[in-house]
């Protein structure tokens, strides 16, 4: 269902006209033959009203006078059949969304009614946004994240070692930290260790310490994280990083549950609970043997797959305003996302994830002028292309999208063009609906 409108026309017969067509493309449709019943009849599930210009008793520029008073957030296309430039004048100022000349193409009116209906819900959506954001969980309501903060609570007591897997920047390891806070080890050390930013010589050592003397430089006792940690949570983040070596010996560690430091003669029992996280597929480096199929058993205990930002939907919305605070509150200002910034970061398909996110929402606040972040606030890589021209940004080989990249932006560009209706979309972009629908789902436009 596209939404419930009302629509307002003393012609019988372009009433139903006009109903028939527009439930044919998904509209629940309440008609009525005068301004006033239709006024009255608007409640919280209506989404547009849709009203003839000139009609006996209440006119179509009264109907959005008194739409603007009582339900300015309930957007007003005004039809009529006298198209002239005064009439279209006063309409808007009126406050109508749209002014539509009769007669109408039903697919006309179809897309500038999905526009209408696409910017309540966006309008709507981004005043939910100022409520203060959870921070003793996950931040986001989509299905995919809720299912996930459900599986952490799940899992976080039985101390099972669990592998936290998804791309860069998604937030690995705030689902670790969560993981730690609602086990019985919360009152415990929570210690994070990222494999790739420690050179191999060194990364021994930092896992099961060493005594003075055991290599150059040693010229004090040092504890390992995995002693250091006991009683609470290790978290080995990127270890798909780890070398060959070092595995088979963390292997042998965590199955014994006791580590000898480096160049020690004795060993010392731990006890923490072991989070791993990765962005690789570990199956695949087991297949081509750069991963122990062995550690990967005894790290793979439970899976927690953390989603993409672009497969959130609206969660990049409450991400952003969460991160504007938190960058606003620095220098004692209060800032909201503008319409137009909103269409741009739900479009976007934010490869680097949360990071790139929070990234984009610093630069927006350094860049904001007023109470609402703009488009040209946010970074150019963002903002959808324009004209009728493609234009290279930039003549850096690493920062020239591919070829995937400039398909997606132009579908979704496309798509918003013609009111999200995809079988226009699909004839404009000169596929069939399936072609059409394949791509979305590759590039997670769905």
């Amino acid at each position: 269902m596209r939404g419930r409108i009302l629509l307002v026309d003393d012609d019988e017969a372009m009433r139903e006209l006009l109903v028939e067509s527009l439930e044919r493309r998904g509209y629940a449709v309440s008609a009525f033959d005068d301004g006033q019943a239709a006024l009255d009849a608007v409640d919280a599930e209506t989404e547009a009203v849709l009203t003839d210009l000139r009609m006996p008793g209440i006119s179509g520029i009264a109907l959005t006078e008194a739409m603007a008073g009582r339900h300015p957030d309930v957007p007003v296309l005004v039809m009529s059949g006298f198209g002239t430039v005064d009439a279209a004048i006063a309409a808007i100022r009126g406050g109508a969304w749209d002014f539509l000349v009769k007669p109408v193409e039903i697919d006309t009116l179809a897309v500038a009614l999905d526009r209408a209906v696409a910017h309540r819900r966006l309008k709507a959506e981004l005043a939910t946004l100022r409520r203060p954001a959870r921070t003793d969980g996950l931040i986001g309501e989509s299905d995919a994240m809720r299912a996930l903060e459900k599986l952490i609570t799940r899992v976080a007591p039985s101390g099972a070692s669990v592998l936290v897997h998804g791309e860069s920047g998604t937030g690995k390891e705030r689902v670790a930290q969560l993981l730690h806070a609602r086990s019985d080890r919360s009152a415990g050390p929570f210690v994070a260790l990222n494999c790739a930013a420690v050179p191999e010589a060194l990364l021994e050592s930092e896992l099961f310490g060493h005594v003075r003397g055991a290599f150059t430089d040693a010229r004090q006792g040092r504890t390992g994280l995995l002693v250091s940690a006991s009683g609470g949570t290790l978290l080995l983040d990127e270890i798909g990083e780890m070398p060959l070596t070092l595995q088979a010996k963390l292997l042998r560690v965590l199955q014994e549950r006791k580590v000898r430091p480096v160049g020690a003669n004795e060993e010392v029992p731990f006890d923490v609970r072991l989070v791993a996280a990765t962005h690789q597929d570990l199956e695949a480096r087991v297949a081509d043997g750069s991963f122990r199929e062995d550690l990967l058993y005894r790290i793979d205990v439970v899976r927690l797959e953390v989603p993409a930002l672009r497969e959130r939907g609206s969660d990049v919305l409450l991400l952003a305003q969460f991160f504007l605070d938190q960058h606003a509150r620095k220098t004692r200002r209060r800032l909201a996302i503008g319409p137009e910034a909103a269409r741009c970061l739900l479009a976007y398909a934010w490869p680097g994830n949360v990071r790139e996110l929070q990234n984009a929402m610093e630069r927006a606040t350094a860049l904001a002028e007023g109470e609402h972040i703009t488009l040209a606030d946010l970074p150019a890589r963002l903002r959808p292309v324009r004209g009728d021209a493609f234009v290279v940004p930039t003549d850096s080989a690493e920062a020239l999208p591919t070829m995937d990249e400039v398909e997606r932006r132009y579908i979704v560009r496309v798509l918003a063009a013609v009111g999200g209706q995809k079988s226009l979309a699909a004839k404009v972009l000169g596929f069939d609906r399936s072609t059409l629908y394949r791509k979305l789902d590759k590039y997670g436009l769905e």
